[in-house]
């Protein structure tokens, strides 16, 4: 293996003219002698614009999230829903998102990841103006199930995208930071919402998707998709683009088809290749993960919030503007630490967090239930609703970076749609049943959420690893040496 990486390495420099660059075995890489390479940045403003592409997904993702929750009285009383339909157009997203969490793998590995924006934007535009101009319920409903087609690819395929562009450096950061715009999405149906028409709030929200088509005519595919698929080339290209024209991408760029390569000796990229030995404590981590995190009720307080305030006996608009505040400072306060303390500790506080504010809030509506301190629930339910937000901004998106870090290109498609629809099938279940159980038993089904996130929590502690630092060879390098 030796001799061949620094034969392919010998080839690579051939290519590129780099005649004064040589093989440093002792560093395993290689060493600049040519005072024109500089090198690799960390950020690029060609890198920049490819994170921001990939975050008009995750804000859009955030929209179509964040939409029922301000807008489900006026739609009920214009539509002339009931709380029965106004729940299926809530859950209905999940059911996009179900679809297209099964497919979400195989289509970005098929098309690659920037082809599959392009589609993408398809079905999000139009599933908005859907919304935007519908007159009959059943339009309704097909605006929002083609949004959650949309966000059950989108959702991975940015996780996916950055991971693979973005240096080991700043991967955790990028890729938090894409998806806290999911945050600022909703907080952005929160906010505006609670100003303007519902249909208004639907045309506003195809901005992101307009935004994204103008950036995609100028951003580099996945260098490791390109790898995969043998476009030395353009994998060369891509890095460069992403690097800098003068960065040295040379050991880069031999680490990412030395790796690839070795993936094609033992795998057929078959569906049942991720259920081998070596992936099972991968898969049972991250899926367990996401779907704990969706059992712990997140989909049921971002499209239902607003109603939970009021049951609650507190102002819908207020609640729902300091919801947008909180997850914007959480938000950003997690993306600064993610780096510099790991995506483990942020899981587990997430974790606590989300347990102890689904518990408080469940302590409030016992107590408003029986009449008990009349003035003090509204205040815990407020505290509550805020904390388990915050909790969520904090850590909600490390699963999806997990998943991005933790399995081999070649089965990355099928983890990634196994985890997707996993995920999303218990969102779908939670989101449906909510109104349902709410009426039920608004104390039970809060302390419901606190017994998921518990077990959420046990299972972080237990199972998943830190991949802060290490290039994503050098994870899966890792992995796939331990379980030898």
């Amino acid at each position: 293996m030796e001799q061949q990486r620094k034969e392919a390495t010998e080839r690579l420099l051939s290519r590129q003219g780099h005649h004064n660059l040589v093989y440093n075995e002792e560093n395993d890489g290689v060493d600049v002698e040519d005072e024109g390479l500089v090198a690799v940045s960390n950020f690029t403003s060609i890198l920049g614009l490819s994170t921001l592409t990939a975050a008009c997904i995750t804000f859009g993702f955030g929209c179509a999230i964040g939409y029922s929750s301000p807008t489900q009285s006026s739609i009920m009383e214009d539509l002339g829903l009931s709380v029965a339909e106004f729940s299926l157009f809530g859950s209905i997203l999940s059911i996009g998102s179900l679809i297209g969490a099964a497919i979400s793998g195989k289509i970005t590995d098929l098309f690659g990841r920037k082809p599959t924006m392009w589609i993408l934007n398809l079905f999000y535009i139009g599933g908005w103006l859907a919304i935007a101009f519908t007159k009959a319920p059943w339009l309704l409903n097909l605006g929002r199930l083609s949004l959650g087609f949309t966000n059950g690819i989108s959702n991975y395929l940015a996780s996916i995208y950055v991971a693979e562009i973005t240096t080991k450096n700043v991967r955790g950061r990028f890729t938090i930071i894409v998806q806290f715009l999911t945050g600022w999405g909703v907080s952005f149906m929160f906010v505006v919402g609670s100003f303007v028409h519902w249909r208004t709030l639907a045309l506003l929200a195809t901005i992101p998707g307009l935004l994204q088509l103008l950036l995609l005519f100028f951003i580099p595919e996945s260098p490791q998709w390109l790898a995969k698929f043998g476009r030395e080339k353009e994998l060369e290209a891509a890095l460069l683009c992403l690097r800098g024209d003068k960065a040295d991408i040379s050991h880069e760029a031999t680490e990412i088809k030395d790796y690839v390569e070795s993936l094609k000796s033992f795998s057929s990229e078959g569906i049942l290749d991720i259920f081998q030995k070596k992936y099972v404590r991968q898969l049972l981590t991250v899926a367990g993960v996401l779907v704990l995190m969706n059992l712990g009720g997140i989909n049921a307080l971002t499209y239902y919030s607003g109603a939970i305030f009021v049951s609650a006996g507190v102002s819908s608009m207020v609640g729902l503007i300091t919801l947008a505040a909180t997850q914007t400072v959480i938000g950003i306060l997690g993306a600064t630490l993610i780096d510099k303390l790991g995506r483990r500790p942020l899981l587990l506080v997430s974790s606590a967090g989300l347990c102890f504010s689904s518990f408080l809030t469940g302590v409030s509506f016992f107590l408003k239930d029986f009449n008990w301190w009349d003035q003090g629930s509204p205040i815990l339910a407020f505290i509550g609703l805020l904390m388990y937000m915050g909790s969520y901004a904090l850590g909600g998106v490390l699963p999806l970076l997990l998943l991005s870090e933790l399995f081999p290109i070649n089965v990355k498609g099928s983890a990634g749609s196994i985890c997707n629809f996993m995920g999303n099938f218990t969102g779908w279940v939670v989101a449906y049943y909510f109104n349902f159980l709410i009426e039920w038993s608004s104390t039970g089904i809060f302390f419901i959420f606190s017994a998921f996130s518990s077990a959420n929590f046990i299972l972080t502690a237990t199972m998943v690893p830190e991949t802060k630092g290490r290039t994503l060879e050098e994870i899966r390098a890792s992995i796939t040496h331990s379980s030898d």
